[in-house]
């Protein structure tokens, strides 16, 4: 396989860092807290052709170390950052093939869906070849034709073993057991558009649906359940497991509220205040303290006609939404940290292995 590689020393803009010891700004109403100007570093990938606007998914190896990894979907580019150097290494996916999610298992195997192609393949850390590949496709009873789910998402179980991944364009979650094979689970609503999902402590998958503002679960044994997110059209993007593996937090891009879904299925709302009216949020994380840090950036769609220049934000909600009642953060204190450059599209938003808080832009190539 040819493999691109390239190292740089400095780049600006694509990938931020956000310094977590920094002062909160306390909020005791649902109104605008106080923005904080905090410590935010900028920093540029060096994709072979940029200014695409395709800086996606961002992981780092649960084991620790001084690496993230970023996918670059319309590059066909995995990127490695050394995050105490800053220095970079891309490497080059098939052509056409789209990589997207990422996942790491607690034995350091790495892992990325090449979305366009179909496939999940297996990757090695050390230089970015590709190990092992799985086709993933939807195979059609007598008939050599196949159907690519668009494996958009993937997460190893619990058992950090059997991979999952979501069928974007099928409406399907899928399962690669630990033997190769591969099953596909037909969500209850079509055109649900799976993006997200989370290992669960009750050994089930849990996700998002965007399109029918739906949470889902899928069973070990391929059962799925759906539950209804009280906000219609909220479009949940990001879960992710709240620290005491009790329930689930999600954000919702289009109502720019998070919500938390308890193993029973009972979902609770909490807004977020947002600077302007057309603002969206994208991913969310746990810091280790029991934060929880989410992106608002403003709307860059045909469908606001306001196309505001102002700065998009990474929120901090203290460790008090962990406890809030329903639809009220009066007690939890708000931190907003503008970030530097506008129309950002946020993507995801992780705790790195430094303790950092690590987010990728979308929109800014």
């Amino acid at each position: 396989m040819n493999i691109w590689r390239k190292k740089s020393s400095l780049w600006s803009l694509l990938l931020f860092l956000v310094i977590t010891n920094i002062a909160s700004a306390k909020n005791n109403s649902n109104t605008m807290p106080t923005k904080v100007q905090g410590q935010v570093t900028e920093y540029r990938l060096p994709w072979a052709n940029p200014n695409t606007a395709s800086t996606h998914e961002l992981i780092f190896n649960p084991q620790g170390g001084k690496y993230a990894w970023v996918t670059g979907q319309d590059y066909d580019m995995l990127a490695k950052i050394n995050i105490e150097t800053g220095s970079v290494e891309t490497y080059k996916m098939p052509t056409g093939s789209g990589p997207h999610g990422v996942a790491f298992n607690d034995n350091g195997d790495f892992w990325v869906s090449l979305e366009f192609a179909g496939l999940v393949v297996k990757i090695d850390p050390a230089n970015g070849k590709i190990l092992e590949k799985i086709d993933v496709s939807i195979k059609i009873e007598d008939s050599k034709n196949h159907i690519n789910p668009a494996p958009h998402a993937i997460e190893f179980a619990a058992n950090g073993k059997t991979i999952w991944f979501t069928g974007k364009r099928t409406s399907t979650v899928g399962k690669i057991s630990e033997n190769g094979k591969v099953s596909h689970y037909q969500l209850p609503s079509l055109g649900a558009v799976p993006i997200y999902l989370v290992a669960g402590a009750d050994g089930s998958m849990w996700g998002t649906e965007l399109a029918t503002s739906k949470i889902l679960k899928v069973t070990n044994e391929g059962v799925v359940s759906e539950y209804n997110i009280p906000s219609s059209s909220s479009r949940p993007i990001a879960i992710i497991q709240a620290p005491d593996k009790k329930s689930f937090w999600f954000s919702q891009e289009a109502s720019h509220k998070v919500g938390k879904i308890d193993l029973q299925g009972n979902i609770t709302e909490y807004p977020v205040p947002q600077v302007n009216s057309n603002m969206l949020l994208a991913g969310l994380a746990f810091d280790g303290n029991g934060n929880l840090w989410t992106q608002s950036y403003t709307a860059q769609s045909d469908s606001f006609k306001d196309y505001s220049s102002g700065s998009d934000y990474i929120i901090k909600l203290s460790r008090d939404i962990l406890t809030a009642p329903a639809n009220n953060i009066t007690n939890v204190v708000v931190s907003f940290y503008p970030v530097p450059t506008e129309r950002a599209i946020f993507h995801r938003i992780k705790l790195g292995s430094d303790g950092n808080i690590w987010f990728t832009e979308l929109g800014q190539d």
